[in-house]
């Protein structure tokens, strides 16, 4: 049985390795043999997630005739990459990318550090930033003086409280999306949406097509619930989302599931345009696949030009629900603390939901429901939501300056929203910055724990956590631990200063 999951054609495959021409190359550097730059330039593609791991490559006669060189070149090529462990081959069934064995892949997401535990470390793995007072404050007193009624049932509402489930119902419909209270599932955050929407669709040994790179969590619960995964390459920048590839994988690899992050995607911060939502709802509908639309970024758009050109949510191309899922939360918009997370479905995908989760959580903390809508309800939760915003705009624009003027080297697009910036680490390894990052006193997330089997070791992800002289000092440490993974230090490092904010 072949061991790939998508393919990339041949004239595909030539554009992507043309456009690596246009970077420039160290000074003094000779020119390698034809094979060798191109065994090269593959290998690029795939550490760099541009093309994805288990990807079928075209053969060698129909490369050879779209980069107008000799098959030999292609062969040798592909014998090179398949002894560096970046190809497998098997007769019959072709060649498809890898990575070599020895390449680790980070096994979960980075969790964020307890505040006891942090000392002098300045904790950049976790994209959250406080809660947004006094509206959490005063959501949870608003919440007290509704909770007496409830008080006086079971308090077990598995598709959420009725009043939060119509409050979130107006909502869409106020976006121009009529939606009916039976379309809405109050879930515990979005992990536990996306969740029980693996584990009713998803089934162990299905596919489930996912940006490459996407959310690290994400990709760990999916493989967890014994998902087949399969990356879909983003565009370089952010332009975000290849549409060519997106159709090619939903008719070859047909997943019954597709995950993306259209609204200031975590972790590189792209916004897809209305025309890319059409399309992507459209050739999901046509394979079938159900589409789940992560949007809780979506109010998170940190430039006032952005915010009068939203596009339209995913689910508006798919009103009544029969391809898109969409999944919402309060926990990035508002407050990690906050785990209220919605599905927005047709009716009948939410009664299925709701059955289903008898067997895992029951129900959300009826509490934290009444919060939420009494941010909803009051306005309080705008108000709240500007706040974040302020506050993630300031930090962004204090990190890209800190970052630039540390680490000039480094390659990184400004997202408009969001709170993710998505940075190639100047030719280093992600991973051992991460590790000599540590020993520096910043701790950051590498590249690798946002891909497939392994990409992305260029990278690395930088929320915007922190603003003023903590950014300042967090690319600091950044640039002194970049010194010490270029000098191939392995023991004892600087130690890192005690810094206070």
């Amino acid at each position: 049985m072949a061991q790939w999951t998508s393919a990339v054609g041949a004239a595909q495959l030539a554009r992507l390795l043309t456009s690596q021409q246009d970077r420039p190359a160290g000074p003094g550097t000779r020119r390698p043999p034809a094979y060798r730059a191109l065994a090269d330039g593959i290998r690029l593609l795939v550490l760099e997630g541009r093309v994805p791991v288990a990807a079928r490559l075209p053969a060698e006669r129909e490369l050879a005739l779209a980069l107008a060189v000799s098959r030999t070149t292609v062969a040798a090529a592909y014998e090179a990459l398949r002894g560096e462990g970046f190809l497998e081959s098997r007769r019959g069934a072709g060649s498809w990318t890898a990575v070599p064995a020895g390449n680790p892949i980070p096994a979960r997401g980075l969790e964020p550090l307890p505040p006891e535990a942090l000392g002098s470390m300045i904790d950049l793995g976790c994209a959250s930033l406080p809660a947004p007072e006094p509206w959490l404050t005063r959501a949870v007193q608003g919440a007290l003086e509704e909770l007496p009624p409830y008080a006086h049932t079971h308090g077990d509402y598995p598709a959420g409280l009725p009043a939060l489930r119509s409050m979130i119902a107006e909502r869409y419909t106020a976006r121009g999306i009529p939606t009916m209270p039976e379309q809405i599932m109050v879930t515990t955050g979005a992990m536990g949406a996306i969740d029980a929407i693996c584990h009713l669709f998803g089934g162990r040994g299905e596919r489930i097509a996912v940006e490459s790179p996407s959310y690290a969590n994400i990709l760990q619960l999916m493989r967890e619930a014994g998902a087949r995964l399969v990356p879909v390459a983003m565009a370089e920048g952010l332009s975000g989302w290849d549409m060519d590839r997106w159709r090619q994988v939903l008719r070859d690899a047909a997943p019954r599931i597709a995950y993306v992050v259209a609204d200031f995607h975590n972790p590189t911060g792209a916004l897809a345009d209305e025309d890319q939502r059409r399309r992507l709802v459209d050739a999901a509908r046509s394979a079938g696949t159900v589409l789940v639309a992560d949007e809780t970024m979506s109010e998170l758009w940190l430039d006032e030009d952005v915010r009068d050109g939203m596009p339209r949510p995913v689910c508006g191309f798919d009103p009544a629900g029969s391809t898109v899922i969409t999944v919402g939360s309060a926990s990035k918009a508002f407050w990690a603390g906050m785990r209220i997370g919605w599905v927005r479905a047709a009716p009948d995908v939410v009664r299925s939901l709701v059955a289903a989760r008898a067997y895992a959580d029951l129900g959300t903390p009826v509490l934290e429901q009444l919060a939420v809508n009494w941010l909803f309800s009051t306005g309080g939760w705008e108000q709240a939501v500007e706040l974040r915003r302020a506050q993630a705009r300031e930090n962004r624009d204090a990190l890209v300056a800190a970052v630039r003027r540390e680490l000039p080297d480094w390659e990184f697009e400004v997202p408009h929203g969001g709170l993710t910036l998505w940075v190639r680490a100047g030719g280093l390894s992600g991973s051992r910055l991460a590790e000599m990052g540590e020993r520096t006193g910043v701790r950051v997330p590498s590249g690798p724990r946002f891909g497939v089997d392994g990409a992305f070791e260029g990278y690395l992800r930088l929320p915007f956590t922190v603003g003023g002289a903590v950014a300042d000092e967090a690319a600091s440490r950044l640039a002194a631990a970049a010194r010490l993974v270029e000098s191939g230090a392995t023991g004892a490092t600087e130690s890192p200063r005690t810094f206070v904010a």
